[in-house]
């Protein structure tokens, strides 16, 4: 069973807007505009006179009405965005750094203002955002640094098991970032199943990953650990603190404790693959179960009530063999 650890709900998506999470893989069978907010993804319905949670450029300039952002502010793979751009290359539209110009001087707030990913900031480039060192800092240097946390925790015996990330059967976990970048860490089980590593060997910026294919290691004394990837894509920044410092992947895997950054042209595409919410959960459970059979059948029957599995299985149990462990949960 699985209990909840911690709860932070969102307190407003929207004014004026209904919304519901949505589920991994229904596409357009759901009604509303798909929008990531906190790295889970909701459909927001707008109602009448509605304000939308994650607002696209366009609105915010007031060249459009009501235009929500699923794109994870990704402009420069934004359909949307191309289309917009392709009419004010025609005539038939203005642009939205146009509209911008034309406001009064302390109203020229920047794009990452206008869409509420930061505090009031006025604009001093002339909305050529290209020649502007703040936005090229804020895109490729402060949202990939940004630390991510969870709104909500749940937990499986002592496996933490948060809402909103995407994980892969070899307990590799990833997280939608706003500008469309994807952030990667081991999850909770693995890293109290494997104990402490001496080392993370993590992939350097620039390699390319494949889904479902050996992307990093770990490594304990002499036992090395190969772990499957679980998204497609480039590294674009390594945590270097957890480099330095494996032990932070272990106290907060979901925080500080983040491996990499990836850029990927299909973020909906490679998220598709993975678990989310309740088949997290139906996963965990039945993985946490597999577990407990392994230890049973070298140590004896658990507690009664199950319990509550240590923080280093391995190392409190080697009877239960590093690559017996590793073939098993972390499919390599």
């Amino acid at each position: 069973m699985a209990e909840k650890k911690k709860s932070v709900q969102r307190s407003q998506v929207g004014f004026g807007s209904t919304y519901q999470k949505a589920q991994a893989g229904s596409g357009d069978k759901q009604q509303g505009v798909a929008a990531v907010l906190g790295g889970q993804v909701w459909l927001v319905k707008p109602d009448k006179k509605a304000k939308t949670a994650n607002p696209c450029l366009w609105m915010q300039a007031g060249v459009v009405k009501f235009k929500n952002c699923d794109n994870y502010y990704d402009c420069t793979s934004c359909k949307y965005d191309h289309a917009m751009d392709n009419k004010v290359a025609k005539g038939k539209q203005i642009s939205w750094q146009e509209a911008m110009k034309k406001r009064p001087d302390l109203d020229r707030v920047c794009r990452h203002s206008l869409t509420h990913r930061i505090e009031k900031r006025m604009c001093a480039y002339d909305y050529e955002c290209a020649k502007c060192d703040f936005d090229q800092y804020f895109e490729d240097i402060w949202t990939t640094k940004a630390k991510a946390l969870p709104g909500e925790v749940q937990q499986i015996k002592g496996f933490d098991v948060p809402m909103g990330y995407y994980f892969h059967n070899g307990h590799a976990w990833a997280r939608i970032e706003s500008g469309g970048y994807i952030r990667v860490g081991l999850d909770d089980f693995a890293l109290k199943m494997l104990g402490q590593a001496d080392a993370l060997d993590l992939p350097l910026i620039g390699k390319e990953l494949d889904q479902s294919k050996v992307g990093w290691g770990l490594k304990r004394k002499d036992n090395l650990a190969d772990v499957l990837s679980p998204v497609d894509g480039v590294i674009m920044e390594v945590n270097a603190k957890v480099r330095e410092n494996p032990m932070l992947a272990n106290n907060e895997p979901y925080g500080d404790g983040w491996l990499f950054m990836v850029r990927t042209p299909d973020v909906k595409g490679t998220m598709k693959q993975l678990m989310v919410d309740q088949d997290s959960l139906s996963w965990m459970n039945t993985e946490v179960s597999e577990l407990e059979g392994m230890i049973e059948e070298v140590a004896g029957p658990l507690a009664a009530d199950g319990g509550y599995l240590a923080d280093d299985i391995y190392g409190n149990l080697p009877d239960l063999g590093w690559k017996n462990l590793t073939q098993k949960f972390l499919r390599t």
